[in-house]
């Protein structure tokens, strides 16, 4: 894959109950801010941005995590946006909204 910059959604819906959905949310959040990877919480779903590959390899390591810490069961809920000649930012789609 090129190396211009992606961005991606990564929700994670944590199917359990044994610690509230959030904890293992927060988890999960803490393993994208370890990666070095440009990222971005929001109410529902973290937005990454990277290349492709960085990318893909941060929501491989949240979802390994979540398996090898014995999270039950999760809905992970991905959106990855690819542009083939050229970056595609968030800043670039969301610029002429903000005041």
């Amino acid at each position: 894959m090129h190396q211009y910059i992606v961005n991606a959604s990564i929700q994670i819906l944590p199917i359990v109950q044994d610690k509230h959905a959030y904890e293992w949310v927060d988890e999960a959040i803490d393993v994208i801010r370890g990666s070095g990877v440009r990222y971005e919480v929001g109410p529902f779903a973290t937005v990454l941005e990277g290349t492709y590959e960085e990318v893909t390899a941060v929501i491989g390591k949240v979802n390994e995590f979540l398996y090898e810490r014995g999270c039950a069961e999760w809905i992970s809920s991905i959106q990855l946006q690819i542009r083939s000649g050229g970056d595609i930012t968030g800043e670039s789609k969301t610029a002429k909204f903000k005041q």
